[in-house]
């Protein structure tokens, strides 16, 4: 199983995994975030987050969310990055993360194209023509 870290300004982690927690129907394991704040040193910040990788391995692989790519966050990824064992996406949204749970039992490298779809995927323009075509949104 791929193990899932999300590295992230504030609570923004936190809030994702509360969400896929629900959406799911309950808190995926091997899961974890790491916040970083203005005021967190990056060193130490890397420290923790090598720390949670170690944890989060089960032989499988770690896949790093990151929320933005140039930022503080995603430097510290950066930082983690091992071709084939610890392989990192930006710009984490809900829809990337919940696609990223769903494959986790597949190779690591297929988890990664999934979070990628799910990301794009999950961007859409809401606009009557989207709204009248989803079955969910019809009885508005």
């Amino acid at each position: 199983m791929i193990g899932i870290l999300i590295i992230a300004h504030g609570a923004l982690g936190d809030s994702l995994i509360h969400c896929a927690a629900h959406v799911l129907g309950a808190r995926p394991e091997h899961l974890e975030h790491l916040s970083v704040t203005v005021h967190d040193d990056p060193a130490v910040m890397l420290a923790r987050a090598r720390t949670l990788v170690r944890s989060l391995d089960q032989g499988d692989g770690v896949l790093i969310l990151s929320d933005m790519y140039g930022a503080t966050p995603c430097n510290i990824v950066c930082r983690l990055l091992e071709p084939g064992s610890v392989e990192g996406v930006s710009g984490a949204n809900l829809p990337m993360l919940v696609r990223a749970l769903t494959y986790r039992n597949e190779p690591l490298g297929t988890v990664i194209g999934k979070a990628l779809s799910g990301g794009h995927e999950g961007i859409v323009n809401i606009n009557e023509e989207v709204c009248h075509a989803a079955p969910r949104c019809k009885d508005r």
